[in-house]
């Protein structure tokens, strides 16, 4: 069975996509029927909703899950930063299943140099999240990687010229006062066992991992502008992937190596060894969800739209963690998350609002040339008017 994935090369203009968050036709050819139109139009939605829902279902999975392996003994935060990039191989499957063009074939050097660099980056910000998760509850992770919307809104300003207006700035500093407003009174929110210090480490961890976070995004934009195809995106993530795993397996082996691993499974993890190996598979493959779904909703929108879909995402962590671990859910986090779903609800009017003055601006333009190609015809005796 092969599929062929939608391409910069189709009748339908992706870049136009990016820059105004839906289908944009240009110079479409005079043979374009509306069947085939309408086929790529649907090969994009398919795609934009298909990569949302991984986003959707590995980042809150992901993150309960490395939760849950810290809680039940786990204590080695190489393997949960292992965990998160080696499922790459999963990744092969929809790559070899188009022929056309050849696997890796368009990767040029360029390209994977960019990757390299990006896969280091993508393992730090990998052991950043292990480290701060294993320290703090999941809902005060999550209420913190929220700020990478700030962080990115100032990358996509410098790196991709992304325009700055009131929703955008709204946003941001909404997520600021949330993030100030939950460090303020997150003390008593320690989790059993940790100490104040372990627990500020790991706050300042997941910060740092939402800065890493906020600047792969518009990186990734500036090089996804230069790529045709969507399958090109799998190959790139395929390298970046192999080169996080790389700097996660040297992490490990200098801690102990795969005898620390088999010793957590039989002795550290008090579920068992079964519970131990599935937590660990399932893990890897909400990881390469989460991952693969971000880079899709990039390459199909733009960074800032991939960050913004990351932080509507809050909710359902926040939510998650209380549900599933018990966490604690007082005021100030309630209205950390009140303030996050605030910014979140201001720049998505603010987009609504852009993409209704660009369509009527379209329309006037349509009609203000339909009226001066009128004018022309009826001054022009010699014109043929229908």
């Amino acid at each position: 069975m092969e599929y062929n994935f939608p391409s910069q090369d189709d009748d339908v203009n992706f870049q136009g996509r990016k820059r105004g968050g839906g289908p944009v036709r240009e110079k479409l050819p005079t043979t374009t029927t509306t069947a085939t139109t309408t086929s790529i139009d649907m090969g994009y939605w398919v795609l934009v909703v298909a990569n949302y829902f991984a986003m959707f279902v590995g980042s809150i999975s992901s993150s309960l899950l490395t939760r849950f392996y810290f809680i039940h003994g786990g204590s080695s935060r190489w393997v949960s930063t292992w965990v998160q990039s080696v499922g790459f191989p999963l990744l092969l499957v929809p790559i070899y299943l188009t022929r056309d063009p050849r696997p890796f074939s368009m990767l040029t050097r360029k390209l994977v140099l960019i990757s390299v660099g990006v896969g280091l980056l993508t393992g730090v910000n990998n052991f950043l999240i292990s480290w701060g998760i294993s320290y703090l509850p999941v809902s005060t992770s999550s209420l913190l990687l929220s700020s990478q919307l700030a962080f990115n809104l100032i990358l996509s300003v410098l790196l991709v010229k992304q325009k700055i207006h009131f929703t955008n700035l709204n946003c941001v500093m909404l997520l600021t006062l949330s993030s100030i407003l939950l460090a303020l009174g997150s003390s008593h929110d320690r989790p059993e066992g940790v100490t104040r210090a372990q627990f500020f480490l790991g706050f300042a961890s997941i910060l740092g991992a939402a800065g890493l976070f906020a600047l792969y995004l518009p990186i990734m934009e500036m090089v996804y502008r230069k790529v045709a195809r969507f399958k090109t995106v799998l190959e790139m993530q395929v390298v970046i992937q192999v080169v996080a795993t790389a700097f996660a397996t040297v992490g490990m082996a200098c801690d102990g190596g795969l005898g620390e691993v088999r010793r957590e499974a039989r002795a550290g993890f008090d579920l068992g060894e079964w519970k131990y190996g599935v937590t660990v598979g399932f893990t890897v493959v909400t990881w390469q969800m989460c991952f693969m779904g971000t880079a899709g909703v990039v390459y199909l929108t733009t960074s800032l739209t991939g960050g913004i879909c990351m932080t509507a995402l809050l909710p359902m962590n926040v939510l998650g963690g209380v549900v599933a671990f018990g966490d604690d859910f007082g005021g100030q986090k309630a209205v950390s998350t009140v303030l996050c779903l605030w910014g979140f609800a201001s720049y998505l009017y603010g987009e609504y609002l852009k993409q209704k003055n660009q369509g009527q601006s379209h329309i006037i333009t349509k009609e203000d040339t339909g009226t001066t190609q009128m004018s022309e015809n009826h001054n022009n005796p010699n014109s043929n008017v229908v």
